[in-house]
C-alpha cells in the first residue's frame, strides 16, 4: 500500500534525527569540481571516486587546464574510478565545451548540463543541488534502492523513481533528500546487508527480507 505524504515526512525526519543533517551546501565554491566528480563516480564506489577526483584536481584545477591535458595523463590520475578510458575522454571534451561555449563556467540548468558529453539526470541533478543549492532531486544507486526498500516508491530504474518522487517527497526536502539517502545507505540500509537491527524506520519499510539481528 502507497505511503502517505505523512508517513513520508514522518520517515525523513526519522531519518533525519538519527543520523543528523545532511543538507547540501547552497553553493559550491567550486561547480566544475562537483561536475567532473560525479561523472567519474558512475559505476564506481564512492571511495574510489574519491580517491580518482583528488588526485586529478591535483593536477588539473579548472577546465582551462583540463582541456589541455594529455589524455594519457588523465587516464592515469582518474584510473581508480574504473571505465577510466571512457571517462577520460569525456571529461576532457567537458571541460573544452565549458571553456568554448559557456566561458569556463558549468551551466546552472538542467538542460545545458544534459548538453553535455556523459551527463545525464542523476549527473545534472547533482550539480544543481550541490553547485548552485537549486532544488531537484539527485537519483543515484542509494536513492533509488531505499526509496524502494521503504516503500515510498515501487520502480525499477533511477529515472522512474526520480519522476515517482518529484511528486510525493515535499520540495523543503529536496536539497538534502539525497545527501541524507546516501547517508543513510553508506551507514544503515547497505546494499547486501542492511542494518535493519538498528534502523529508526524498520517498523514502517516494505523490505522484505530483513536483518533484524545483530550480527
Amino acid at each position: 500500500m502507497p505511503k502517505t505524504k505523512s508517513e513520508i515526512a514522518r520517515i525523513i525526519n526519522t531519518i533525519k534525527k538519527e543520523l543528523g543533517e545532511a543538507k547540501a551546501a547552497d553553493a559550491s565554491p567550486n561547480p566544475f569540481q562537483v561536475l567532473i566528480s560525479t561523472v567519474l563516480s558512475q559505476r564506481t564506489k564512492d571511495e574510489s571516486t574519491e580517491k580518482a577526483s583528488d588526485q586529478l584536481f591535483r593536477k588539473y584545477k579548472n577546465p582551462v587546464h583540463l582541456s589541455k591535458a594529455p589524455l594519457k595523463s588523465i587516464e592515469s590520475l582518474i584510473k581508480p574510478s574504473g571505465f577510466y578510458k571512457t571517462k577520460a575522454r569525456r571529461i576532457k571534451e567537458i571541460s573544452r565545451i565549458l571553456v568554448e561555449k559557456y566561458k569556463g563556467k558549468v551551466p546552472q540548468d538542467f538542460d545545458g548540463l544534459m548538453r553535455l558529453p556523459g551527463v545525464g539526470r542523476k549527473t545534472a541533478n547533482i550539480v544543481l543541488v550541490f553547485a548552485y543549492g537549486i532544488p531537484a532531486i539527485p537519483v543515484d544507486t542509494h536513492v533509488h534502492r531505499i526509496s524502494n526498500r521503504l516503500g515510498l516508491v515501487k520502480t525499477k530504474t533511477p529515472e522512474q523513481t526520480e519522476f515517482a518522487l518529484v511528486k510525493i517527497i515535499p520540495r523543503k526536502h529536496w536539497l538534502d533528500f539525497n545527501g541524507l539517502f546516501v547517508k543513510f545507505g553508506q551507514q544503515t540500509c547497505q546494499p547486501r546487508k542492511p542494518l535493519c537491527w538498528k534502523c529508526p524506520v524498520a517498523r514502517e519499510c516494505d523490505y522484505p527480507n530483513k536483518n533484524l539481528k545483530m550480527k
